[in-house]
């Protein structure tokens, strides 16, 4: 009797380890199966559009690509009177020279007047520099409100820099510009698309280390936020002293997470 009981508890065994084994098989093949649009929802969720309706200046941060797609979209937004000037934002590369120049041609060449184009040239290594940088500009020009312009993947790094080093009481929105080295759609099929958006995660770990008083400066707790913006609604998470959670992992448009799940 005994012996039979055992046998039972072996079958049983294998029949559990089974199905085991089949559950994972079938999760493995559905996460394989679902990879793309995965990865695409992923990408469309890191990028951030969302500049205000009316501003003091357009920014366009530095080191545009090849294409000139930021100084495009900031040329699109000054024709909509998002602001009444736009602000080239670049490294110094010579003495008489640097990226602003080359921007500033760019959007000449888009129809923005010479004359409503304001070249800013620094010395910034990073994007926390660069902001830094902007914002002295900003307090010095008693700005109420600017607009920042850059590229679609950038967007969610800036957005997190620039709300936590940028001076109080000045409102900062970010404008994301299509890029022509990183389509949010398919962006995986790209070996320099795959290096833009790994080069960005990496980013922001750094810059949430770097920033890690901000945060902490933020206060204790948990607290969840609903925030509207233009078209969906938007909802961070706060926990505790990991405040630097907030719009990074929990910043999912509700539309575009109800869609994944659909």
């Amino acid at each position: 009797m005994k012996r039979n009981m055992k046998k039972r508890s072996e079958h049983g065994g294998i029949i559990a380890n089974l199905v085991a084994l089949l559950f994972l098989a079938l999760f493995c093949a559905a996460v394989y199966l679902a990879r793309h649009p995965i990865m695409r929802f992923a990408a469309e969720t890191w990028v951030i559009d969302e500049p205000a309706a009316h501003a003091d200046a357009l920014v366009v941060l530095g080191d545009d690509n090849f294409y000139g797609d930021r100084a495009t979209h900031a040329a699109e937004l000054f024709r909509q009177g998002v602001a009444p000037f736009v602000v080239v934002s670049g490294r110094r590369l010579r003495p008489g020279a640097g990226v602003a120049e080359l921007m500033e041609h760019d959007l000449i060449e888009r129809g923005v007047p010479k004359e409503k184009i304001e070249k800013f040239t620094h010395d910034a290594d990073n994007t926390r520099e660069e902001a830094e940088a902007v914002g002295k500009v900003a307090q010095e020009q008693h700005w109420k409100s600017v607009v920042i312009v850059t590229s679609n993947y950038h967007t969610r790094r800036t957005r997190y820099i620039y709300d936590r080093v940028f001076p109080k009481g000045i409102a900062v929105s970010v404008a994301s510009a299509r890029d022509g080295d990183f389509d949010p759609e398919r962006w995986w099929e790209k070996r320099k698309s795959i290096k833009l958006f790994l080069h960005e995660l990496t980013g922001m770990v750094d810059a949430m280390w770097e920033l890690r008083d901000a945060n902490r400066g933020a206060g204790a707790g948990a607290c969840l936020i609903v925030r509207r913006a233009a078209n969906h609604t938007v909802l961070h998470l706060c926990i505790h002293s990991s405040q630097f959670l907030e719009k990074i992992f929990c910043p999912f448009p509700l539309h575009s997470l109800s869609a994944l799940i659909s």
